[in-house]
């Protein structure tokens, strides 16, 4: 019994930690790039709940999608956007770092194309 409340309480440690560690990026974030279908202009509307992260990626040209498996780790961050492209679900994959207002990622689009973008948050 004791060990298992040990066990309890050291899983529960090292869930707080980790999201106290995790990177807090709640707010807009705006992004502006060149892609192979012309500029891309988007805001991520997101949330932070300990490492998990919850939103919206909003596309001027697409309109929003919910963001799926969204996580950080200390300054590091991932997350996925679902696209849907003449009638197709696309997997955007976010990753990379978090640095105060300023999120530097690598924007994977299923297996067509990649961008480094950098993505400012909003005041």
């Amino acid at each position: 019994m004791r060990c298992r409340r040990i066990l309890t309480l050291t899983a529960f440690i090292l869930t707080f930690a980790a999201s106290v560690n995790a990177a807090d990026v709640t707010g807009k974030w705006r992004t502006e790039f060149e892609s192979q279908i012309g500029p891309q202009k988007y805001t991520y509307d997101l949330k932070s709940t300990g490492d998990k992260v919850t939103g919206k990626a909003i596309s001027d040209q697409r309109g929003e999608v919910e963001i799926k498996d969204g996580v950080t780790k200390g300054d590091e961050i991932s997350f996925v956007e679902i696209a849907n492209i003449q009638g197709n679900e696309i997997r955007i994959e976010y990753k990379g770092k978090v640095s105060g207002d300023e999120m530097k990622l690598v924007r994977k689009v299923g297996d067509f194309a990649s961008y480094e973008i950098v993505a400012k948050r909003m005041k």
